[in-house]
């Protein structure tokens, strides 16, 4: 009996494992058709299912549409990233909640106590920032499964976003994201991925 094909062992038939990963690629141009906003509730609906550490859930996601608000992110951007951001129809900023602790009463209610844990500020960022990567990988599969694009960029000055759109102090930027639907010329060659012998090992 020969072994099944890899792709044969996922609940998930082979067109979307394609659509969410193999066939996926990170977009470098969009159309201009717009992102709607039934469209991203539907993929926050979705991804928040997500695990994160106290069900904390600290990432926060500014939708940047306006000109005007494009124009106050475009000199934080890198320049080989500007022309990319600057044509997308959605820009996302994504940013951890340094204060996340504070609904978790609400959100992991079985342990009244949680919220004191997480007192000492240095040590909430650093979960904070953690557990928004996790979930910044769920939105990136999300997208995907809405028929979109994403580009993921970390070529800014994530300092400076932070002071120009969260002066508070309360949410840190981690990441931009271009979502759209890819234009002309969007993808660049493949690059290659680690064998599972390089990655995988078992004691």
């Amino acid at each position: 009996m020969t072994a099944p094909a890899a792709a044969d062992l996922f609940a998930l038939d082979r067109a979307a494992q394609d659509l969410l990963f193999r066939a996926a690629r990170t977009a470098n141009t969009f159309t201009d058709e717009p992102v709607t906003d039934a469209q991203v509730a539907a993929i926050h609906d979705l991804i928040r299912y997500g695990p994160t550490a106290y069900n904390g859930q600290p990432l926060r996601v500014l939708l940047l549409r306006s000109p005007e608000s494009r124009a106050r992110l475009l000199p934080y951007v890198s320049s080989s990233n500007r022309a990319k951001t600057a044509g997308a129809p959605l820009v996302a900023v994504l940013a951890a909640d340094v204060d996340f602790h504070e609904r978790l009463p609400e959100l992991y209610p079985h342990r009244p106590q949680a919220r004191d844990w997480l007192a000492d500020r240095a040590a909430r960022a650093e979960q904070a920032r953690f557990n928004a990567t996790l979930q910044i990988g769920y939105l990136l599969v999300g997208v995907r499964a809405a028929g979109l694009a994403a580009g993921p960029m970390a070529g800014f000055d994530a300092a400076g976003v932070t002071r120009e759109f969260f002066p508070d102090g309360r949410h840190e930027a981690l990441l931009l994201m271009s979502v759209g639907h890819p234009g002309p010329d969007a993808w660049r060659e493949r690059l290659p991925r680690l064998p599972t012998a390089d990655v995988i090992h078992t004691l």
